[in-house]
């Protein structure tokens, strides 16, 4: 059977090690090839295999062959490190500064008057954080963590015990909020407020969320993020307003 022209196509964009040289020379005149068979057994690359066992490269091998070497060229650093490098990368989150010792996560979305967008309710990102990069990026204690958890307050992924953008925010909000004698256990009022309008909003919703209509199913779910957007809106204009007046 012949080979689709997407297949033809992934095909023409893999290159030999050879090719792969070829790019990277003019950079790092220093490369070899013995030098990329390394850092591929180091596992900081992985090319895929043919049946024949030659070495095929994608576009993204090169970017993180030529982000290895520059890394160790430009900033002496060791494998190990460039290593967390990618795996950070890899996550979904930014490489670190390189004299910082965590990495830096991507700024949440937010609405010109500093309140979430309708987009930000319905970003989906691949942050993915240990327990230890979430205690140390948020700078809260294990123990803080742990009553936030139990509190209901944060969650990790189901399955892969990480922690994303949200439980990030929630946090950092929660350590702020410590600075003036909030403790985790004060802030279940305002998860159950949350509950609550979750609830509500899923109830209007619900009715469009249940057809068969593909279409129908995509605009509830744009429905869902303007409306939670809107009901934030309201809800911080009413606190504000009523701190206002007391």
């Amino acid at each position: 059977m012949a080979p689709t022209a997407a297949a033809s196509g992934a095909a023409r964009s893999r290159m030999n090690i050879g090719e792969v040289l070829d790019q990277l020379r003019p950079e790092f005149p220093g490369v070899t090839i013995p030098k990329i068979r390394f850092l591929e057994d180091k596992g900081l690359i992985k090319p895929e295999r043919t049946p024949a066992g030659y070495r095929k490269f994608s576009s993204q091998d090169v970017d993180r062959l030529r982000y290895v070497l520059l890394m160790q060229r430009d900033h002496y650093l060791p494998l190990k490190v460039i290593g967390e490098h990618l795996d950070a990368i890899d996550r979904g989150l930014e490489p670190p500064p390189i004299d910082a010792v965590v990495p830096t996560v991507p700024s949440v979305a937010l609405a010109a008057d500093g309140l979430p967008s309708a987009e930000s309710f319905n970003r989906r990102d691949n942050l993915r954080l240990s327990r230890r990069e979430l205690v140390k990026i948020a700078e809260i204690t294990e123990e803080q963590l742990e009553q936030l958890e139990q509190f209901g307050l944060i969650t990790p992924r189901p399955g892969t015990g990480h922690y994303d953008t949200d439980a990030l925010v929630v946090a950092k909000t929660a350590r702020e909020l410590a600075d003036f004698g909030f403790e985790p256990r004060h802030l279940r009022a305002f998860k159950t407020s949350a509950d609550r309008e979750v609830g509500l909003v899923e109830q209007i919703v619900a009715p469009h969320k249940r057809s068969r209509d593909a279409a129908a199913k995509a605009r509830a779910e744009e429905a869902v993020s303007e409306i939670a957007a809107l009901s934030v809106r309201l809800h911080a204009t009413l606190v504000k307003i009523g701190l206002r007046s007391s």
